[in-house]
C-alpha cells in the first residue's frame, strides 16, 4: 500500500513538473542560462538536423518576414528571373531579337533584358520582336511564368495585409511598488495600432532556477493577477500580480531574482474587432529589467472640452520613485 502511495506521490510531482516546464523540454528548462523568451516576443531556441528542402516554406518565411525584405526579395527575384530569360534569349542566337536600329540600346544582353521586361509584364511595345521558333518558344514559357508569378506575388501582398497580428507596445521595465498593504509586480501595456482588440487575456508565468538533487534546474510557477482578462482594450492596462504569502515572489529580493536568474514570461491572447479573428502576443522580464520600489507615471492626459479621455503613449515607461504617501 505504501508502494502504491509513493508511486502515486511520484507520478503526480512528475506531471507538476511537465505541467511547469511549458513545453521547452527538459534540456532548455535546464540548461539553458539565457533568457528563454526575448522582448520581441522571440523565443532562445533553435532546431538543427532537420533536411533544409524538407523544412523549408517559402510560403511561411514570406508571411513572416519584415516589409524591407519582403520587397527586397521580390525586387531581387523579379531582376534575376529577367537576366535568365535575356540569357535564353541570347542561347537562341544573334538573329532571335528583332531589334530596330532607333532603339539606341546597343548591347544584346540589355536588348534582350528589356524585351523580357516587356514581355514578362505583358506590356508590349512591339520595338522588339522574336524571330524563330526558339525565340517564340521562350516567350511562350516567359508569358506563362509572368502569370504565375504576378498572381503568387499579388496573393502574397493580400495575404500580408490581411493577416490580422497584434501590435502590443510592454513597457520597457517592470516594477514592484506597494499594492494594498503589501507589494505587487506590475508591468503596463497598450495598443500600438488604432484597431481594437477585445476580450484580451493574460497569461503570466515566473521561472527560476532551483538546486533539485544536486542539479540546477529551471522551475515554472504561474502567477496570479489582480485581472486576468479584459473585455475591452482601449486604452492602456496595468497587469498587477499580488505579492502575498501564495506568490512565489514572497519574500524575494532583486538580488534573490538576479541569482537564480529568474524570466517573467508574459503571453497576451485577444480577439482583433477588425477581423474577428484570434491574435496572440508574448514577451519577457529578466530580474535586471524589474525596478524596485518604484510606480508608473500618470499615461493620462487631461480630458478634452468635450471630455473624451486620451492617453500619451510615450508614457507608457515613465517610471517615478515612491514618494512617503505611496508607502
Amino acid at each position: 500500500m505504501n508502494l502504491e502511495l509513493q508511486q502515486t506521490a511520484a507520478m503526480a510531482a512528475t506531471e507538476q513538473d511537465e505541467n511547469r516546464d511549458l513545453g521547452f523540454g527538459s534540456k532548455v528548462a535546464g540548461e539553458s542560462g539565457k533568457r528563454l523568451l526575448n522582448r520581441d516576443g522571440s523565443f532562445n531556441v533553435a532546431r538543427t538536423g532537420l533536411n533544409s528542402l524538407a523544412a523549408f516554406s517559402l510560403y511561411h518565411s514570406l508571411l513572416q518576414i519584415s516589409w524591407p525584405r519582403f520587397f527586397g526579395f521580390v525586387v531581387m527575384g523579379y531582376l534575376v528571373s529577367n537576366s535568365v530569360f535575356a540569357l535564353a534569349y541570347m542561347a537562341c542566337g544573334d538573329g532571335a531579337l528583332l531589334v530596330p536600329e532607333n532603339l539606341q540600346i546597343g548591347n544584346r544582353f540589355w536588348e534582350a533584358f528589356f524585351f523580357s521586361v516587356h514581355t514578362m509584364a505583358t506590356i508590349g511595345y512591339g520595338n522588339i520582336t522574336p524571330v524563330g521558333v526558339a525565340a517564340n518558344l521562350v516567350v511562350t514559357f516567359e508569358a506563362l511564368f509572368g502569370l504565375m508569378g504576378f498572381a503568387l506575388i499579388t496573393g502574397m501582398l493580400f495575404s500580408r495585409f490581411s493577416r490580422p497580428t497584434a501590435k502590443i507596445l510592454f513597457s520597457d521595465k517592470a516594477v514592484v511598488a506597494p499594492y494594498r498593504g503589501i507589494t505587487a509586480f506590475e508591468f503596463r501595456i497598450t495598443n500600438g495600432r488604432c484597431n481594437e482588440i477585445i476580450e484580451l487575456h493574460a497569461t503570466v508565468m515566473y521561472s527560476q532556477f532551483e538546486e533539485v538533487g544536486g542539479r540546477r534546474l529551471r522551475r515554472f510557477y504561474p502567477l496570479q493577477l489582480e485581472r486576468e482578462r479584459v473585455a475591452f482594450f482601449t486604452l492602456s492596462w496595468t497587469l498587477v500580480h499580488p505579492i502575498d504569502e501564495s506568490s512565489p515572489l514572497f519574500g524575494k529580493t532583486d538580488q534573490d531574482l538576479l541569482a537564480a536568474n529568474a524570466e517573467i514570461l508574459v503571453l497576451l491572447t485577444g480577439i482583433d474587432e477588425t477581423f474577428s479573428q484570434t491574435v496572440h502576443t508574448r514577451s519577457s522580464y529578466q530580474a535586471d529589467e524589474i525596478v524596485w520600489q518604484a510606480k508608473f507615471g500618470d499615461i493620462y492626459n487631461p480630458p478634452t472640452p468635450t471630455g473624451r479621455l486620451t492617453i500619451d503613449v510615450r508614457k507608457l515607461h515613465s517610471i517615478e520613485p515612491l514618494n512617503k504617501t505611496d508607502e
